[in-house]
């Protein structure tokens, strides 16, 4: 934009320097020529009365003494035919003064100027003098300088004006486009200036409108998640008594502990809507909280008889998330492969620590694999299940500043790669 707007002013400048200057610079060569033409001419009419008075002595010594001087050449040709005074030829336009007319002719290199006197006899006279090309336009080339160089001055001016201008109204805009991705990166709270021009003031208005109608409707969209989610609490809760009241045994452990892992995911939602995306942040131990989770589902694992491969880096592996959310993503995981897999289907488990900070977990498996689309996509599902887990597992990892992948092994198979930002300074 910045640089249409100098192109626009330089056009327009330029047009108009020409239009105004173009002109300036033929007539300084017109007024150049006229003036010189004058010049001579009014040397020429001094030796008029000389030559009227018809002493050829007093015409000689009058020749002599202004050319002398120096200036424009004259020459008298006289009546009989005689030629004092510089040397020149006769021209047609001196045959053409004979006849007792003055005028101004145009010669090689330079304009004659011819002044046809009458004297005592009754034959005309003609006194001539020469103007060559170099008189005619003498200080021409300075004065079109001049002129070329207040045109560069006043063009220069111009774009430094306008590139002033074009930078204010620039900054506006580049200011509006920062907010813009500001929001879009999620601090909601980022609001444009509302100044310049009019039409950037409605703009600058209209975002921060659209800013705070977003916040409006995810304030809406976390209660509501909030509220569905704490109505999920008076079942959990009847749930809890029926575990409680089970007589002790292997199963009712397993029931307990799944209701306890259902409560814990349920006051995490609420915690999550009820908090912004800048807050949803924290960092956690990887390594205890993956092991935790494994150690979990171990117990289903036997049941269904199925080997875990577990490769867990050392603790301390600090990412970028909090225990609760990474607890999340790890049952999701696990969740995905007990539900998609046949019983007996061994399962690997991979922590390994990032160069760069944070860590990558992997989670494979030996089981059909992923069907057709992209499985981490959100509602996507080859089984009967809602689709969520690998999004709200990717979602966790963008936030923590990673990235989640997904691929199927040389035989067979499917393998989820999560890789974990380290915690924010």
């Amino acid at each position: 934009m910045r640089r249409r707007l100098l192109v626009l002013v330089a056009s327009t400048v330029s047009l108009a320097l020409v239009a105004f200057l173009a002109p300036l610079a033929f007539l300084a060569g017109v007024l150049a020529a006229d003036r010189a033409t004058a010049d001579a001419l009014v040397r020429a009419q001094s030796l008029v009365p000389v030559v009227s008075a018809g002493g050829r002595t007093g015409l000689e010594l009058a020749l002599e003494q202004a050319n002398s001087a120096g200036g424009f050449p004259l020459t008298v040709f006289l009546p009989s035919g005689g030629v004092l005074g510089a040397p020149a030829a006769e021209s047609d336009a001196v045959r053409l003064a004979f006849t007792g007319r003055s005028l101004t002719a145009n010669a090689s290199g330079g304009r004659e100027i011819l002044v046809a006197v009458q004297g005592t006899s009754a034959r005309t006279a003609v006194i001539r003098t020469f103007v060559s090309d170099e008189d005619l336009t003498r200080g021409v080339a300075r004065a079109r300088a001049i002129l070329g160089l207040l045109g560069l001055g006043l063009l220069l001016i111009s774009l430094v004006v306008a590139d002033r201008l074009a930078r204010s109204q620039v900054r506006l805009i580049s200011g509006l486009a920062r907010v813009s991705h500001r929001l879009a990166a999620g601090e909601l709270s980022a609001r444009a200036p509302a100044e310049g021009p009019r039409e950037v003031r409605e703009v600058a208005t209209a975002l921060n409108h659209l800013a705070g109608r977003i916040l409006v409707l995810l304030a809406q969209e976390r209660e509501a998640v909030a509220d569905l989610s704490h109505r999920l609490r008076t079942p959990l809760t009847a749930l809890r008594l029926e575990a409680d009241a089970l007589p002790e045994s292997e199963q009712a452990t397993r029931v307990s502990a799944a209701v306890e892992s259902m409560e814990r995911m349920v006051t995490q939602v609420i915690k999550e809507a009820r908090r912004s995306r800048q807050d949803a942040t924290g960092e956690c131990d990887a390594a205890l909280v993956v092991a935790e989770r494994l150690d979990y589902w171990a117990m289903l694992a036997r049941d269904q008889d199925r080997r875990v491969t577990r490769d867990l880096a050392g603790s301390p592996v600090t990412v970028g998330l909090t225990a609760e959310a990474l607890a999340t993503c790890v049952d999701a995981l696990l969740e995905n492969v007990f539900a998609h897999t046949p019983e007996g289907t061994p399962f690997a488990v991979r922590l390994d620590r990032r160069p760069d900070g944070g860590a990558v977990l992997v989670v494979g498996d030996e089981g059909p694999g992923f069907g057709g689309g992209d499985p981490a996509r959100r509602g996507v599902s080859g089984g009967a299940s809602t689709g969520l887990g690998l999004d709200i597992t990717r979602r966790a990892a963008e936030r923590s500043g990673g990235s989640l992948e997904t691929a199927g092994g040389p035989d067979g198979g499917a393998f989820v790669i999560v890789e974990l930002g380290p915690p924010p300074n």
